[in-house]
C-alpha cells in the first residue's frame, strides 16, 4: 500500500527535538528522508542522556526513526557541492538552527529558491520577529514565554511547566502541517515558498483557553475558577488555577484508593451539567438534585471546594480503575492518573501502534511513540533511527546519480568524515 507521502523527498537538517519530530512525522507517512549530520558527531542528541554507553541515546533514537543519515561538512567545497545536488533533488529543507546560520552557510532562501525554485523551506524559531527573534529557545523558555507556565501550578506556588513537549514537539507538528499544507499549493503554483512556525507562538497556541480568560476577566471573576468560591480577589491577569479544569464544565484531579503509597492513585472527575443528577446518586448525595445551593450549575460555582471534597469521599474508597468503570457506566468524564509504566505496558496501546517496541543493532529492543495520527489507506510502519553515516554512500549514489570515482573523490575531500587527528610529533 502506498503511504500517503511517497515519493516526497526531505532534506533534514534538524536537530535535538522540534525539527526531528517535524520529520520523523513525515517519515512516518512515507516521506524519504535525509538527515544532514555533522562528521564524526551527529544531531549532539546521539550522546545526550545516554543509558548504555557506547550507543545511540532513546532521546537521539525516539526522535529520528525512519530516516536515512548522511555525513557532510558543508564548510568544505565539496560538501557545498554535494548539498547543492540535495537541494536539486528534495522537495522541502527543514531546519531548527539558529537565526542566520543557513545565511553563514552560503544557502540563504533567494540561493536555495535558485538552484530549485520549487523548494520549501520549513524553520523552526524560538521567536517571530519582534524583540527577542535573536534569543535561544528551549523547551521550558517557550513554555514561560508562550503564557503556558504563568497559568500552570497552584495559585500559591511557583509558575511550572509541564513534563509535556509542548514548546518542541508541539511545533514540530506543527511545521509538519505547514509543510504539507505548503506541498499541497505547489501542485497548484509549481513554486516553493517558506515555511516559518515559532516555538513561542506553538505554546501560546496550545494556552489559548488562558488568552480566552484574560479577556472575560476584564467582565467579571473567573467564577469557574477555586479562588471565586474561596472568596479571593482575581488580579489582572489569568492566575494559576491548579487542576481546576479551566472549561466550562468543573474537573478535579482527586485521591482514589491507596493514595497514601501510589503517587498516581487519582482520577480526573469532571462535573457535567448534563449527568450532574448521576453524579449525585453515585456519592450518595441525592437531595443536591433538587436543592437550590447545587442543582444548577450556576449556584454549584461557589461550591466547587466543597462539592469536590464530597466526591472524592467517594473516589478514595475506590481504585483509579474501580471508579473509572463505574463512572463510565454513566457517562460521567474521567479518566485515571496513568503513568508512564502503565503507558508503556498498555497492551491497546501497542496493539494501536501509539506505543511500538523498535529492535536497534548495537541499542538492542526498546520502547517508542508511534504515529499518533492513523490513516485508513495510509498505516505508519516505525524503522530504526539511522547510525551515523549509516547511508552516506548510497544517497550519494543512488539519490545523487554519483559514480563511484566522484565519491571516492568526496570521501577524500574529507567533506564526509571526520577530521582526521594529527599525528604525535
Amino acid at each position: 500500500m502506498t503511504k500517503a507521502l511517497t515519493g516526497v523527498r526531505i532534506l533534514d537538517f534538524t536537530h535535538v527535538q522540534s525539527g526531528p519530530t517535524c520529520t520523523q512525522l513525515l517519515a512516518w507517512f512515507g516521506a524519504d528522508v535525509i538527515k544532514v549530520e555533522r562528521p564524526g558527531v551527529g544531531d549532539i542528541t546521539r550522546g545526550q542522556l545516554q543509558d548504555k554507553p557506547n550507543v545511540d541515546s532513546l532521546y537521539f533514537t525516539m526522535l529520528n526513526h525512519n530516516k536515512r543519515s548522511i555525513t557532510l561538512d558543508t564548510k568544505n567545497p565539496k560538501g557545498k557541492e554535494v548539498l547543492t545536488a540535495l537541494i536539486k533533488t528534495c522537495d522541502v529543507l527543514v531546519e531548527n538552527f539558529g537565526p542566520g546560520v543557513l545565511d553563514r552557510m552560503g544557502f540563504p532562501w533567494e540561493k536555495i529558491q535558485s538552484i530549485n525554485p520549487k523548494m520549501i523551506v520549513a524553520s523552526i524559531k524560538g521567536f517571530g520577529p519582534g524583540p527577542y527573534e535573536d534569543c535561544k529557545v528551549y523547551e521550558n523558555v517557550a513554555q514561560c514565554t508562550g503564557g503556558a507556565a504563568s497559568t500552570t501550578g497552584f495559585r500559591d506556588g511557583l509558575p511550572l511547566v509541564t513534563g509535556a513537549q509542548i514548546g518542541d514537539s508541539g511545533t514540530g507538528l506543527n511545521l509538519a502541517l505547514g509543510i504539507v499544507t505548503a506541498l499541497y499549493q505547489r501542485t497548484v503554483t509549481g513554486k516553493g515558498q517558506k515555511v516559518t512556525a515559532s516555538m513561542q507562538d506553538g505554546v501560546l497556541n496550545l494556552a489559548r483557553v488562558k488568552l480566552r480568560d484574560q479577556q472575560r476577566l476584564a467582565h467579571g471573576p473567573l467564577r469557574e475558577y477555586s479562588q471565586f468560591g474561596e472568596g479571593i480577589p482575581f488580579g489582572d491577569a489569568v492566575p494559576r488555577a491548579g487542576n481546576d479544569s479551566g472549561g466550562g464544565q468543573p474537573g478535579r484531579i482527586l485521591k482514589c484508593k491507596g493514595w497514601e503509597t501510589d503517587p498516581n492513585a487519582y482520577i480526573y472527575f469532571i462535573t457535567q451539567a448534563a449527568v450532574w443528577e448521576k453524579i449525585c446518586d453515585i456519592i450518595g448525595e441525592p437531595t443536591w438534585k433538587t436543592h437550590p445551593d447545587y442543582a444548577k450549575p450556576a449556584a454549584r460555582l461557589p461550591r466547587l471546594n466543597e462539592i469536590f471534597a464530597r466526591i472524592e469521599q467517594w473516589t478514595m474508597t475506590k481504585t483509579k480503575f474501580e471508579a473509572m468503570d463505574i463512572l463510565n457506566k454513566d457517562d460521567i468524564p474521567c479518566g485515571p492518573i496513568l503513568s508512564m509504566k502503565e503507558l508503556i505496558e498498555d497492551q491497546s496501546l501497542r496493539a494501536t501502534g501509539t506505543v511500538v517496541e523498535v529492535d536497534h543493532p548495537t541499542r538492542g529492543k526498546y520502547f517508542s511513540v508511534g504515529n499518533p495520527i492513523k490513516m485508513s489507506d495510509s498505516p505508519s510502519e516505525v524503522t530504526r533511527s539511522p547510525l551515523l553515516g549509516e547511508h552516506t554512500d548510497e544517497i550519494l549514489r543512488q539519490v545523487l546519480g554519483f559514480s563511484d570515482h566522484q565519491v571516492a573523490e568526496i570521501h577524500d575531500s574529507g567533506a564526509l568524515d571526520p577530521p582526521r587527528k594529527q599525528a604525535a610529533e
